[in-house]
């Protein structure tokens, strides 16, 4: 019997000290799969202990009968135990005011598509609402669901994730900081445009329109946040 099997017998009749060194001894597996799941509104550490939850769960459950190891049998729970978090409590979430904005938003750009013949601009929906263009955008897209930094954008083919973690490995990543946080370390204009680009999947020609700027403008603040987000993460 190995050690990880002693450990999960002791834990099954009743040791919690057994079960505080698995979860110990098995931090690493329990990242690996909670960073799966950053950037779905659920802060890292939040992630990281309800993996730790599946990770007990899987330790209760494991029978070596199963003839699998307990980490292949481990995994599906760690994952299980936060989708079921993400599906039951929301996986973002979002205050009145915001949905407020959002449905006011919504109301003028019906009312002023119909009046204009067109689909109005975003600093006419401003002028209306009185809202800046970047409280629009926040509205807009708070209420909107939010992607993984693992999709991969359709027009460019590549993930946020694949940007900036480069030739890293996820684990040495994990350890410097989270991405979350580092992206919230950014200048407000930055932050926005990371969001809207890798978190909701617009494309720079649509960002160029939320924040009534250049495509060209939108290229140069995106490339010049990456930059950042990579000294961040050095």
């Amino acid at each position: 019997m190995s050690r990880t099997e002693e450990l999960i017998a002791l834990a099954q009749a009743g040791d919690q000290e057994a079960g505080e060194m698995l979860v110990n001894e098995n931090s690493g597996l329990i990242w690996s799969v909670a960073r799966r799941f950053i950037g779905r509104g659920t802060e890292t550490e939040d992630l990281y202990q309800l993996g730790c939850i599946g990770f007990l769960k899987a330790v209760e459950g494991f029978d070596p009968e199963f003839g699998t190891q307990f980490s292949t049998y481990a995994v599906p729970k760690i994952a299980g135990e936060i989708r079921r978090f993400l599906r039951d409590d929301g996986a973002i979430k979002v205050s009145r005011t915001l949905k407020e904005q959002a449905a006011s938003i919504k109301s003028m750009r019906n009312q002023l598509t119909a009046s204009l013949g067109r689909e109005p601009t975003v600093a006419e929906i401003a002028s209306k609402t009185g809202l800046t263009p970047e409280e629009i955008a926040l509205a807009e897209t708070a209420t909107a669901s939010t992607e993984s930094i693992n999709r991969e954008l359709g027009d460019e083919g590549f993930s946020l994730e694949n940007i900036l973690t480069d030739t890293e490995t996820e684990e040495k990543l994990l350890e410097k900081i989270s991405l979350r946080q580092a992206i919230e370390k950014l200048p407000e204009r930055e932050n926005l445009v990371i969001k809207l680009r890798f978190y909701h999947g617009l494309t720079q020609e649509r960002v160029s329109k939320v924040l009534s700027v250049s495509q060209v403008q939108v290229s140069r603040i995106e490339k010049k946040a990456l930059a950042g987000l990579r000294e961040l993460l050095k």
